[in-house]
């Protein structure tokens, strides 16, 4: 399972992985889908790691998004794994975290998601 490519969410959000290096780290874009409600949102880099698919058919694998907005600053980190079907469909599953930059401490509680 290898995450170079192009992988598409069930939001429509769309993840392109253009280098994948040796040592397992990549770097590619994020491209918010038709169901983001915030038309400010440019397509943004990211950068991640996957475990050696050498050593292990289904690797886990962890990115970070660094969102592009007009105003706002954000950060999003996805940790997942990547999945081998028995016809050899590949499928990503992931978790994510969203932080906002806050003002204050008083707001840190509200600045992940």
């Amino acid at each position: 399972c290898l995450l170079s490519g192009s992988w598409r969410s069930d939001t429509g959000c769309r993840m392109v992985v253009s280098i994948l290096r040796k040592d397992g780290s990549f770097s590619g874009s994020y491209l918010p889908g038709p169901a983001t409600s915030d038309l400010e949102i440019l397509t943004s880099p990211l950068e991640g790691s996957q475990q050696d698919t050498g050593m292990v058919p289904q690797p886990i694998f962890s990115f970070t998004v660094h969102w592009q907005f007009r105003e706002t600053t954000q950060t999003t980190v996805f940790l997942g794994q990547c999945y081998v079907g028995t016809k050899g469909e590949e499928t990503l599953h992931a978790l994510w975290l969203l932080r906002e930059a806050a003002e204050s401490p008083d707001e840190d509680w509200k600045a992940t998601r």
